[in-house]
């Protein structure tokens, strides 16, 4: 099967192989800062892991010789010595014992680095996606490069400083190895490298395939996670099973995860199947070691102590060349992965927007000149010359079919976005020269999708400002203001009840209490003199819609208020009426000034009139 290439596919296979090693460091440097105390136990466990099995070989030859000499004492004077080879015995069993606790000592490293860096890497995530701009989260593929980024990312940098450590580990003990080997001839120490490359190199082959086929498949990866939400989260659950959609979806499901899976099956066949290969030839290369160091030991060239440590050594050797290629193909893909980690991790983040905390002409409200908007990706705009003057005191309704672009300019407004022309001011500054906090505590918006978040009551509410996020004064005054006190006296627990499902004890609130927990969430911002409806009311029928507008518009009196809604009856209360086509201006007037024109909206007015009578 073909996979798109790399970004590096454009470089020679060297250059593309070490390349992608400039992850490494970064990786200690992240292990480094997480936990100094263990990274630094880990190292030194290592080093001494790396130096101990050399010894014991050594120790064990020195046992051998020592044995033999024994039982050539005994054969001449009837009995023999044997205190050095019981101190050798006891020395050996010592070194064994260092190795199995320098061994136990690195897991307890592993085990523990493996939590605290599963938790810093998913906070560098959570943390750079505070950073990031609304139209990162409208693009799939953003959500592809999160879903890379946080399915695998989190494990592999302690990963890579494990295959780093245990590099160093057989490094070390290579080379005492060879200190030792090279005595009986240097080409042993050869043929023991040599023998464990071609395995090596299959494996960094197969490695980097592995790791397109990863990132080619990011959207069924996603679409399975979409689809095991759809079929086990509440809010999906009455229509799955309403519009009996669970087989369905399930089909789709395993449909998806049987493409994937024959995809795995034929890479991990082609994996083992070429690696088994290329393995028999280290193990013909030890057994013809093997043969030569026993035909010296015969003819007595080397003692037979010096037989079995050789053996030993180029045995462990072999071991230690396959760990260690095994761990540079590991480093190899591991810093394939980490590249999605910090692809992610690297996108640009737009420069702190705007100082200034006043305008210079207080009381002027908000002015939008020629502003147009274009989505990214999209060939149509969203908005064009959109031109308005909202004033202190004043309501603006805006209306239009779905589409038009009413949402797309209160996302303006609340500089979610940035216009492509024109510009947007409030008290005569330009909204990007506004410093962030200082502009969102001026607004309190509520839109139609407004979130339900499953925490308590209270923070429900307060989540509308931060600054007093846990103020329950604030909480029940808000919950007055937005008409959800009535309903919220009469819970359990009042404002400490748990929200949703998810949790034990959460109680579950209709459509329009949740509605009036985004109301009071909109009052939570005292300071704020903007206060936007987008749909919030939709849900609720007219006489509930134009009771809570006419609250709305007595609390926000003295404030500029600007209201989304597909009710006409509601819209009229506004001081001003801006008609929005294909993200355009085609009227702008009062109620009374609309409806003497007899255009689109005296039309729209008409029309939803006789379906109420």
């Amino acid at each position: 099967m073909k996979y798109p290439p790399l970004a590096t596919d454009s470089n020679p296979p060297s250059r593309r192989f070490f390349d992608v090693f400039r992850y490494s460091r970064r990786a200690l440097g992240l292990v480094w800062s997480t936990s100094r105390r263990l990274a630094l136990i880990f190292a030194v466990l290592t080093l001494l892991a790396g130096v101990f099995p050399a010894a014991v070989a050594w120790i064990g030859q020195l046992i051998v010789d020592g044995v033999v000499a024994a039982m050539g004492q005994h054969r001449e004077t009837g009995s023999a010595d044997t205190t050095w080879v019981l101190l050798l015995v006891a020395g050996e069993a010592g070194v064994v014992a260092l190795i199995a606790g320098a061994q136990r000592g690195i897991a307890t490293c592993q085990a523990l680095l493996r939590a605290l860096m599963g938790q810093r890497i998913n906070l560098m995530i959570l943390e750079k996606a505070l950073t990031l701009k609304l139209a990162h989260f409208e693009d799939s593929e953003f959500y592809d490069k999160l879903t890379r980024a946080r399915r695998e990312a989190s494990t592999r940098p302690l990963s890579l400083v494990t295959r780093t450590f245990g590099l160093v580990q057989n490094g070390i003990s290579l080379v005492s190895y060879a200190v030792l080997l090279v005595q009986f001839s240097p080409w042993t120490v050869l043929i023991l490298v040599a023998g464990g490359i071609p395995e090596f190199l299959a494996e960094a082959k197969f490695s980097g395939d592995k790791f397109r086929l990863f990132r080619w498949r990011s959207p069924e990866t996603r679409m399975q996670m979409y689809l095991e939400t759809v079929l086990a989260r509440e809010d999906y659950a009455k229509e799955v099973k309403l519009f009996r959609l669970g087989p369905k979806l399930l089909q789709r499901y395993r449909a998806i995860f049987e493409k994937l899976f024959a995809e795995d099956r034929r890479l991990t066949l082609r994996r083992d199947s070429w690696g088994f290969a290329l393995g028999l030839l280290g193990t013909a290369a030890f057994y013809g070691a093997y043969a030569w160091i026993a035909l010296s030991a015969i003819r007595g060239a080397i003692s037979l102590g010096q037989m079995t440590m050789y053996l030993l050594l180029f045995r462990q050797g072999q071991s230690a060349v396959s760990a260690s290629l095994s761990a540079i193909s590991g480093m190899y893909e591991d810093n394939l992965y980490l590249s999605n980690l910090y692809e992610y991790l690297e996108q640009p983040v737009p420069p702190p927007q705007g100082e200034l905390r006043q305008g210079p002409r207080p009381g002027d409200g908000v002015r939008f000149e020629e502003v147009s908007f274009r989505y990214p990706g999209s060939e149509e705009p969203a908005l064009q010359l959109v031109s308005l003057h909202l004033r202190p005191g004043e309501s603006l309704a805006l209306v239009g079919e779905n589409g038009s672009g009413k949402t797309t300019l209160i996302k303006l407004l609340t500089r979610l976005y940035r216009p492509d022309s024109g510009r947007i001011l409030l008290d005569g500054l330009d909204l990007q020269q506004w410093e962030s906090e200082a502009l969102r505590a001026r607004i309190g918006v509520i839109f139609q999708d407004f979130g339900r978040y499953q925490f308590l009551v209270g923070e429900n509410i307060g989540a509308g400002d931060m600054q007093h996020f846990e103020d329950r004064q604030r909480w029940e005054q808000a919950a007055e203001k937005g008409m959800a006190k009535e309903f919220i006296d009469k819970l359990p627990q009042r404002y400490d009840t748990q929200l949703g499902k998810w949790f034990k004890g959460g109680r579950e609130l209709s459509g329009g209490q949740w509605q009036k927990i985004a109301l009071s969430r909109a009052f939570m911002r005292t300071r704020a003199d903007l206060l936007v409806l987008d749909e919030p009311t939709s849900t609720m029928d007219a006489a509930a819609e134009a009771t809570i507008f006419e609250h709305f518009r007595d609390l926000s009196r003295g404030k500029m208020t600007i209201l989304i809604s597909h009710r006409f009856s509601t819209v009229r209360m506004a001081d001003q009426i801006v008609v929005i086509e294909k993200g355009r201006i085609v009227e702008q007037g009062s109620h009374e000034q609309l409806m003497e024109r007899g255009g689109q909206y005296a039309y729209l007015f008409s029309l939803q009139a006789q379906g109420y009578r």
